[in-house]
Parts: C-alpha cells; sequence; structure tokens
C-alpha cells in the first residue's frame, strides 16, 4: 500500500512540536480553525471540521507518546482516508525537532493521494510557521491550490 511522507525540521523543543500535534488547540494554529472537536487521549475520537457541519474526517487517537510519538486510524471521512493510519514522529537534535510526518496504506496512489499529499506539504509548513514565528496558516486561511 503506498504511503505519504513528508519531513520537515522546526527551530523549536519537542515538547513544543508535540503539543502543537497532539492537543486540539495546537492542531487548530495549523491544520483547521473551522473546528477539531473531541479530547485528543488515546483511544478518544477527534473530527476535523472544513467549511461543513460534518467532519471532514474522524481519527480515533491510538498513540500519544510525549517523548515523540501521536498516531491517528482514520475512521470516517473520505473514502479513500478510512483505513489509513497517520502519525507523527518527533525527534529532538541540537535546537531542533524534525517532524517525519506519513499518511500510511492507501488502497491505491490516486490522483486524490497526490492532492492529499501536496495538502500536507503545505500544513506541515503551516506548522512550522505556527511554532517558529507564532502564526501559521490553517483552513480556511490557507492557500488554495
Amino acid at each position: 500500500m503506498p504511503d505519504i511522507r513528508h519531513r520537515v525540521v522546526i527551530s523549536a523543543p519537542l515538547q513544543s512540536v508535540y503539543e502543537a500535534v497532539a492537543t486540539t488547540g495546537g492542531i487548530s494554529e495549523w491544520w483547521t480553525r473551522d473546528g477539531v472537536r473531541g479530547e485528543s487521549s488515546e483511544g478518544s475520537k477527534v473530527g476535523f471540521y472544513f467549511d461543513s457541519p460534518e467532519p471532514a474526517a474522524v481519527m480515533e487517537v491510538t498513540r500519544l507518546d510525549p517523548d515523540g510519538h501521536v498516531s491517528w486510524n482514520c475512521v470516517e471521512g473520505a473514502d479513500e482516508w478510512v483505513g489509513t493510519k497517520l502519525t507523527f514522529d518527533l525527534t529532538h537534535k541540537d535546537d531542533e525537532t524534525v517532524v517525519l510526518f506519513t499518511h500510511a496504506d492507501w488502497r491505491d496512489p490516486s490522483e486524490f493521494m497526490a492532492h492529499c499529499s501536496a495538502r500536507w506539504a503545505y500544513f506541515l509548513l503551516s506548522l512550522k510557521s505556527y511554532i517558529e514565528a507564532g502564526k501559521g496558516t490553517p483552513f480556511p486561511e490557507d492557500m488554495k491550490f
């Protein structure tokens, strides 16, 4: 099964990056301001909203490790997303944190997967901007492409 993988280096402590990807408040600063609903705790479900009263995706939080790992399983959303796994693996070296993001287990390398890969790259740069400069560009402030 094909995967989306991106790597971004952020000039910040691992704990700051972890809080931004592991908490609903952090996620709303770089991915979607329209809504991140639910409690981010292992075993819980979190809905992500993008200009709709219905969630675009619902993720089951499968792992939260403050030492550098966040994992979700997509349980509701676009057909191509359901059953995929999303992970943020964080490592810290010197004054930087490396984020290795994976959106795994796509059924096939579709045009939609290519679109999502570009969007993930954009939002990971939004994450970097949020942490380093204090302002991300989450939906609906994001660049449309």
